[in-house]
């Protein structure tokens, strides 16, 4: 009875050791990222940016977002996420909200997955 009490013990003590951290008095859960730019990153481009950044790109704009290839670039390569967050993306209309930059993060975080 003892070792079976023991052996419970411990196993719970392991289970609740590996199933959460704690940092600064709160609990950590695990990141789960699920953004996809088919699923999340396509309608934000669509909505905010393809007005001058499409095929051929107008109003000045100097690239395409129009793919999923284009975009990945835009953030690698030329400080989408930056531009985004100081706001001097859009140029005009609507500034991105702190959901869809963190999209973004986060898509990029994930690898870029399509």
């Amino acid at each position: 009875m003892k070792k079976s009490v023991f052996i419970s013990a411990v196993f719970l003590f392991l289970l609740a050791s590996c199933s959460s951290e704690i940092e600064d008095g709160e609990f950590l859960s695990p990141v789960i990222n699920d953004v996809t730019y088919s699923n999340t990153i396509k309608t934000i481009i669509e909505n905010n940016c393809l007005d001058c950044h499409r095929t051929p790109p107008r109003n000045g704009a100097s690239i395409s977002l129009t793919t999923s290839d284009n975009v990945q670039d835009a953030i690698l390569n030329r400080g989408l996420i930056g531009r985004v967050e100081n706001g001097s993306m859009p140029p005009v209309g609507d500034f991105l909200t702190e959901a869809e930059v963190q999209a973004l993060k986060d898509w990029q975080s994930g690898d870029f997955k399509d």
